[in-house]
Formats: structure tokens, sequence, C-alpha cells
């Protein structure tokens, strides 16, 4: 099971009821939260939820309402007297931008391990998570992320006892271990079958539209995308300051035949963003207007 928390839906300034950006998932222990704007700590808090397992932080680019809230949330790990390493996710330039921060953070009680996606597409694979990062087209170097759990092949016991594989060693090959013994190995593809339907959650902000948006979100399980504007007569100001609208997000996530849509990073002076909503669901019906603190569990599909 994957859980879900849009943090912040606003762009560009916090409101009384809306953060800015920040997004956070909890899989098997470990938490990932991508971007952390102001008031990300205090969203995180109204949540619940908590910041000492956060082990992954991945940022779509370094403007501010992205970013600024990152020195309080290290203090406050810090703070929490967490020890694990954490990693960091981001454009070239990541590790010099977080030092440049750090200058009011300077003491932690743990290490920062700095991962630079320099390439359009880039993969990494940590704590459960596999984490694709994938260039967007915004007027800064900015980066899109999408996070699947796979999900290993069924085990077989049929297949187990027909290789007098011990049991002592089942629930170790189920996990994808490798075991020597003597004589050879046992691999867990001698008892896995084809790997199942995983989860896939596709998140990007501040750009306009892509094919590679569409490519790298398609049959996610849910697309969180920036809907920066809402009114129709706000097209030009998007294509200036390269953003998206409400429509534009939608046609994204009809090409990528996700199953929802959650809109977020809106524009402050876009205070009532339910009146276009029945507009935006002719494109695709299944669009959600996110906002601040709203959850999903993502679980696997039964077979």
């Amino acid at each position: 099971m994957l859980d879900i928390c849009l943090l912040g839906t606003g762009g560009m300034m916090p409101l009384p009821n809306r953060w800015l950006t920040s997004f956070m998932a909890r899989y098997n222990g470990s938490s990932l939260m991508i971007d952390c704007g102001e008031g990300t700590q205090i969203a995180v808090k109204e949540k619940g939820w908590s910041f000492k397992p956060i082990d992954i932080i991945c940022f779509t680019h370094y403007h501010a309402d992205h970013i600024s809230g990152l020195p309080g949330i290290l203090l406050t790990m810090g703070n929490a007297e967490r020890t694990e390493p954490l990693t960091m996710i981001g454009p070239k330039g990541l590790e010099r931008v977080v030092n440049a921060l750090r200058v009011i953070a300077p003491e932690l009680p743990f290490e920062i391990r700095y991962i630079e996606v320099d390439k359009p597409s880039q993969t990494i694979e940590l704590n459960g998570y596999v984490i694709h990062a994938f260039r967007v087209n915004h007027n800064i170097t900015c980066y899109g992320y999408t996070i699947e759990i796979k999900r290993a092949g069924r085990f077989s016991v049929e297949a187990a006892r027909e290789r007098e594989i011990p049991q002592m060693y089942w629930s170790r090959l189920q996990k994808g271990e490798s075991i020597p013994y003597e004589g050879g190995v046992y691999t867990s593809d001698m008892v896995l079958g084809p790997p199942r339907k995983g989860i896939k959650v596709t998140y990007c902000t501040d750009t306009r539209p892509t094919v590679s948006i569409a490519e790298h979100a398609r049959e996610s399980d849910l697309f969180i995308c920036e809907g920066m504007y809402a009114e129709k007569d706000k097209i030009a100001k998007a294509k200036q300051y390269k953003h998206m609208t409400f429509y534009e997000a939608a046609k994204l996530a009809k090409d990528a035949n996700v199953k929802e849509l959650w809109l977020t990073h809106y524009s402050p002076s876009l205070v009532r963003p339910e009146e276009y909503k029945k507009e935006v669901q002719k494109i695709f019906e299944n669009t959600v207007l996110g906002k601040d603190g709203k959850t999903v569990e993502l679980d696997f599909e039964e077979e």
C-alpha cells in the first residue's frame, strides 16, 4: 500500500488555507517528499504525519515556492534525533542550492546525500521506490517525477518443491534474494511468476504540456499535475510563464490514460477553482480539484 498526501497546493505565494507546493508518499516505513515550499512543516503537522521517516526529498526545480521550506524541515528532522542519511534528488546544482539554504541550518546530526539529475530522464531506485525523473518545459530546468512500487510475481510452491528448494529459503527468495548452496545458487526467478501490476503515481508542476509528460504518466493510478490557471483567457499568460491551465492538464491526463487526475499549484488569484470543475471534467471525467491535506491509499490490484 502506498499513502499519498498533497500537502500544499499553492503556487507563487501561500494563502491562509493554501500552503505552497509539496507532496508526500509513505511506503513500507519510508517517506518520500517532492518539493517543500513555505508552510510544508505546518501542513505535515496538520496531517498528523511524521518528519522522521522522510528518507528522500525530490525537487522539481529551485524556485522559492518549491524549496523555501527546506531549512526548517531539516532543522525539525534534526531535532527529532534523526541520524540516518537523507537522500536529495533534483536538477543539476542541487548541492550548491541546498548548501546555500543551509547557512541558516548548518548543524545537522545526519548526512545528506545528493543525486543530481542531468539527463532528459533518469531512474533511481531507493527504499522500495522506483523514481523516474523526466525533464519538463519551464523557464528554468525543471523535472517531473513518476514514482513506482514494483510488485514481484506470485510465489509458486509447486516450482519450489519441484526444484527441491528447502522451505527455509522460500521467504527470502520471495523477497528477491539469491541464496548460494553447495552446487549452485537459488534465485527468485526459479519460484516467482511474471511480475504483477504495481502502483504508479506521476507528479509534475511548472511546465507547459509536453509529449514526455504523457509518456511518463501513461497508465498512472494517480496523476498530480499543475493547473496554474483555470480561466480560459489566461492561456496567453500560461504560455508566457510556462505554466498550464486546467484544460491542458486534463488533456494530458486523457492522452496518458490515467485513472485519476488531481490538479494542484493554483495561482494566488484562483480563489474558487471549483467553479471550473464541470468544464474540465468534460475533457477528463475523473478530474479532482486538489486541496491541502488531500490523501489517498493506493493498494495493489486484486487478482
